[in-house]
């Protein structure tokens, strides 16, 4: 079976999490959260309970096909986590798609990944992203290889649709 697997923390953009979490569903995808934490509950900046499946050290990233990484101020949160930096670091390092939306480009700066790449972001991290040596475009979705970037919640649908155009492709 497919799988896709979502990043959280508190203050994660409730939106951001929600919508790819159903949309990647709807495509036959099987879904999973990883948070700093297995089998708690996180709570979004709206405050919808969001219950994580597994900590970093229990992932395998080689059964997931992709990682989706909402904003908000979870990131800022969990790229202080060594754990899941490193699930960042490995499903790059594997070629496998990276979908960052807002704030979520933050983990992709901790992860050293950025350098050259075309992406965009919600607009506070823009300086955060071109020191990181990115190439910064203000679009609704960037694709660059496997790397998928978006603004902001409206840009949602794109970046969904964007996501998934690449998953087939692969």
């Amino acid at each position: 079976m497919r799988k896709v697997l979502i990043m959280v923390e508190n203050g994660v953009e409730d939106t951001e999490f929600l919508y790819p979490y159903y949309r990647f569903q709807e495509e036959g995808y099987k879904v999973d959260v990883v948070a700093p934490k297995a089998k708690e509950t996180y709570v979004g900046k709206h405050g919808v309970p969001i219950r994580s499946d597994f900590s970093p050290e229990e992932v395998n990233i080689e059964e997931y096909d992709a990682l989706i990484i909402p904003g908000g101020k979870a990131p800022d949160r969990m790229r202080i986590n060594k754990g899941l930096v490193k699930i960042v670091k490995e499903t790059y390092e594997k070629g496998k798609v990276i979908a960052a939306i807002c704030h979520g480009p933050q983990m992709l700066i901790e992860a050293d990944i950025l350098r050259g790449k075309r992406a965009t972001c919600w607009k506070s991290v823009t300086t955060d992203l071109k020191n990181a040596g990115a190439i910064f475009v203000d679009a609704p979705v960037v694709v660059d290889g496997n790397l998928v970037t978006s603004r902001f919640p409206p840009d949602l649908p794109q970046f969904c649709k964007e996501t998934l155009k690449l998953l087939k492709s692969l």
